[in-house]
């Protein structure tokens, strides 16, 4: 169930969920076990019992982290579960989810409880989310969460194939897809926030809906956000 990624850092995927339009995306979240042996838990998927017992079996959870305001789903099932963790949101995700007390919002500097293992930016300008991007400096992983997607050939059918085609969804590797790309209305904002990621050490590069990249990861960077000048 959950998958060594590098060194203190694993991923889980969990069951597709249904968004707008009857789009179906599959789920990932990620978990990274901080020195003090507690546990960043981001974009945390549906909690089985099953998830809940291995979760538990690597170190207590003690940070929550909804990484844009569309990856909330599941957090207030986990506050329940885990209420001694600390809950993190995306810029924009507190007026949205008015029914969640949220410890406090994401920004560009990393919480002192993680700084200097995970470093943290908010790529900003977007008009459809602002995404908050991580680093952990030990697996030298970028953790991206919607910027970019890449879904089997065969994901979708009929007119919703057709879609994430035009989209950029089933390339044969993860992209930025079109949707994001021409919602940028603040592209220096955007600059900004790539610059700090591309200075990043990047190996490896984990996104919630594409297939991981395990080597490279600062090359690939650098082509998956080529259009953005």
């Amino acid at each position: 169930m959950l998958k060594p990624f590098g060194d203190q850092i694993w991923t889980i995927d969990g069951p597709p969920i249904v968004a707008a339009a009857g789009f179906h995306y599959p789920t990932r979240m990620v978990i990274i076990r901080l020195a003090d042996q507690s546990l960043f838990v981001w974009s945390p998927i549906e909690l089985t019992p099953e998830l809940r017992d291995a979760v538990n079996q690597i170190g207590e959870v003690g940070y929550l982290v909804a990484p844009n305001d569309m990856h909330h789903m599941f957090i207030k099932d986990w506050m329940h579960a885990y209420p001694l963790a600390k809950s993190f949101a995306a810029p924009g995700l507190v007026s949205k989810r008015k029914d969640i007390l949220f410890d406090s919002v994401l920004g560009d500097t990393p919480h002192p409880e993680w700084a200097g293992q995970i470093d943290q930016v908010v790529m900003d300008g977007n008009l459809i989310t602002k995404e908050v991007v991580f680093f952990h400096a030990q697996s030298g992983t970028v953790i991206f969460t919607d910027l970019l997607q890449q879904l089997p050939q065969d994901w979708f059918s009929g007119w919703r194939r057709v879609v994430a085609k035009l989209d950029l969804m089933l390339d044969d590797q993860p992209q930025v897809p079109r949707k994001f790309r021409v919602t940028f209305s603040r592209r220096n904002e955007a600059r900004e926030a790539l610059k700090k990621i591309k200075n990043w050490p990047a190996e490896r590069v984990i996104m919630a809906h594409g297939t991981p990249v395990e080597q490279g990861g600062g090359a690939f960077i650098e082509r998956a956000f080529a259009w953005l000048k």
